[in-house]
């Protein structure tokens, strides 16, 4: 089937003051995702994937090599790895954060927590017993749903954060005093107490966005086949696209895809 033209968004059941369309049979394809937040989101993945293999051997150092030390290098080359994929983690984040200004509505998601909303909050509760199989139908959205949003601001936006400053710390120690390492990131170990502390704390960090990693991956699996949108396939082409389903709760303003722009 094909998605819907150039056609203006119907108005949401709070808004006409009437029910929400009975489900039916159609295809509606949404652009959601611009270019530069699908490609740092791929990137980003790669990132993680890679600081946590090689910060684990850090934290776990692999058996000590025979011959000479000189022709041995092997926890180095680790070393390194890890340091190259920092430096893409932390200049990749510090690029989504600018898009999160320059890009639409979609690109701030992951950095805003409306805390204050009591709506929001119902409709994460809602998301949470989809989740857990006690509600019988989801309730779709273009964007991310308020669990997913909840999720992705503590361990992406502030996990983030929190990873690029110790990260950055216990590098400052290899740098030297005086690096801009040290200026910038320095405070963070004498404020946790001692360089270990930080090690810990930093390690902690790694098992907590792979622990999502690995929620994230399930739900958006799960969602891709329960709930009749598309998910994986949207952070390729930047299309959502619902089949047989209602109108999505937060389709306001929304601009659906043209057909030219479907084809190509």
């Amino acid at each position: 089937m094909a998605p819907l033209d150039n056609a203006k968004p119907a108005a949401t059941p709070e808004e006409d003051g009437t029910a929400a369309p009975a489900a039916g049979r159609f295809l509606k394809a949404i652009y959601v995702y611009e270019v530069p937040v699908r490609v740092w989101h791929w990137v980003n993945a790669l990132a993680i994937t890679v600081l946590s293999v090689t910060g684990y051997l850090i934290a776990n150092p692999l058996p000590a090599m025979p011959g000479e030390a000189s022709a041995n290098f092997l926890m180095g080359y680790i070393r390194f790895v890890h340091f190259t994929a920092a430096y893409i983690f932390a200049i990749g984040f510090i690029g989504r954060l600018y898009w999160a200004f320059a890009g639409n509505h979609h690109a701030r998601q992951l950095f805003r927590f409306p805390f204050w909303d009591r709506h929001w909050w119902g409709e994460l509760f809602l998301e949470a017993r989809w989740y857990l199989f006690l509600e019988r139908k989801p309730k779709l959205y273009v964007g991310h749903n308020p669990l997913a949003q909840f999720a992705m601001f503590w361990a992406i936006a502030v996990g983030s954060v929190f990873m690029i400053v110790t990260g950055f710390a216990l590098y400052s120690e290899g740098t030297g005093q005086g690096s801009w390492q040290d200026k910038l990131f320095g405070w963070v170990i004498p404020l946790f107490g001692q360089s270990m502390d930080v090690h810990t704390w930093h390690h902690l960090g790694m098992w907590a966005i792979l622990l999502f990693v690995i929620v994230h991956v399930y739900a958006a699996v799960r969602e891709d086949i329960m709930s009749r949108q598309s998910i994986i396939s949207t952070m390729i082409s930047g299309v959502r696209t619902f089949k047989d389903a209602e109108a999505p709760a937060d389709e306001e303003h929304e601009r659906p895809v043209k057909k030219a722009a479907r084809a190509g």
